[in-house]
């Protein structure tokens, strides 16, 4: 072959393998491998509209010596150029991760965490990367896509294949990735994620939806036959436990694995083999349910304590007197202390992100130093489990602040 045919080959696009799919809605996503990042363990690009995401998956040889636990990073990025856009500041220049983007971070983390081996110990890192924005198409619920698919290109041991969906319900209707000019109308926007055999998790917020429509909406986004095979072998076994206040802790405690291991040694060799991680999730889900339902139909706690005997609280109100407000609130041993600060316009916050834009003016910060549990250990900013417990109590309450409310 001559110099100038090596040339053309080298310079000859580069053909990656798709497969696409359509959603009940006629919404059509794509997924390519074996274009983009191929010294990754693996990479796969996720397409929707002209929304793209970038995912790639990079995991050591080795473990990581002392490691008892999955060190996983799971990083989602939101590239400006993706929607023509500058970043805000002085320097021009995507820096630390927003909230938002942390967010996301956290939501593909607690779907991807669980579906690794628990003896896996080898240090993984997760990369999302928004690489084109469609104005109208969310990104966030196709980041669990593109990062599942990705490992399923690698050689990286993973349980199952896992997405996530967001369920919206807009003029009554039950909608899967709606459109982001929908949600304005949307008054339940809730993101589930599912493996074939399991709902691993689902955050999201609603105004006043009843417990049959939230049951709905995750039956909209996910089929539990198997743990409906876990609940009826298993529920009424757990209830009886839970109901012999006279047990001691540790006596309960070894009960409740009792009826686990029993219905464990009920599945045969090559069930147990492939779902048993799914079953000890399930069995966990199940004994839950028993003793919820337990303490509320019986009135009776495990420790024999009623529903109406609860640990001693105080609050005090106005505790700092510079504050424009402040409380404590005590609980046992969980106290907070809560300060509320009342602005101008002036003071709203500026959402700059690739996507999101616009202003908020109502503002929850939530803060975890180490010394809430006794813990001596640096501080390096704020971290992803204060900025997702914080947004947990800000879906919260924004229903009922004044100018957010919905009717």
């Amino acid at each position: 072959m001559s110099d100038t045919s090596n040339i053309a080959a080298q310079m000859a696009k580069k053909e990656g393998l798709q497969h696409s799919f359509e959603m009940d809605d006629g919404k059509a996503i794509t997924l390519e491998t074996g274009k983009l990042a191929n010294q990754a363990d693996g990479s796969v690009v996720v397409k929707m509209g002209n929304t793209m995401l970038l995912a790639t998956i990079v995991s050591n040889k080795e473990a990581r010596e002392g490691m008892d636990f999955l060190p996983l990073t799971v990083d989602y990025k939101e590239k400006y150029a993706a929607a023509g856009k500058f970043p805000g500041g002085f320097f021009k220049r995507e820096a630390r991760p927003s909230e938002y983007e942390i967010l996301i971070s956290r939501l593909v983390d607690r779907a991807l965490r669980p579906l690794f081996p628990d003896d896996y110990h080898s240090e993984t890192q997760v990369l999302i990367s928004l690489i084109s924005a469609d104005k109208d198409t969310m990104p966030d619920s196709l980041a669990c896509l593109a990062a599942s698919a990705a490992i399923q290109t690698s050689d990286i041991p993973f349980e199952t294949p896992v997405s996530e969906v967001r369920v919206a319900r807009i003029n009554g209707q039950l909608t899967i990735n709606p459109y982001i000019s929908e949600l304005d109308n949307a008054d339940l926007n809730i993101l589930v994620a599912a493996t074939p055999d399991n709902i691993t998790m689902v955050e999201g917020e609603m105004s006043e939806c009843s417990e049959d429509e939230m049951i709905e909406a995750l039956q909209f986004a996910h089929d539990e036959e198997f743990y409906k095979q876990v609940r009826d072998a298993t529920y009424d076994k757990f209830y009886e436990v839970a109901k012999s206040a006279k047990v001691t802790k540790s006596g309960r405690k070894e009960k409740f694995k009792e009826v686990e291991e029993e219905f464990l040694e009920s599945l045969d060799d090559e069930t147990r083999e492939e779902k048993e991680g799914l079953a000890r999730k399930y069995l966990d889900d199940v004994q839950t349910e028993a003793v919820r339902n337990m303490i509320i139909f019986d009135k009776v706690r495990l420790d024999g304590r009623g529903p109406e005997d609860i640990r001693p609280i105080w609050t005090e109100l106005n505790y700092l007197p510079n504050t424009h407000g402040s409380a404590i609130f005590t609980r046992g041993e969980t106290q907070s202390l809560t300060t509320v600060t009342l602005g101008t316009k002036l003071d709203e916050q500026t959402i700059d992100g690739a996507i999101i834009g616009g202003t908020e003016d109502f503002l929850l910060h939530y803060n975890f130093p180490p010394f809430c549990t006794g813990e001596a250990k640096p501080m390096r900013g704020t971290s992803r489990r204060e900025v997702g417990h914080g947004n947990l109590a800000h879906r919260a309450l924004k229903q009922v602040i004044p100018g957010n409310v919905q009717v």
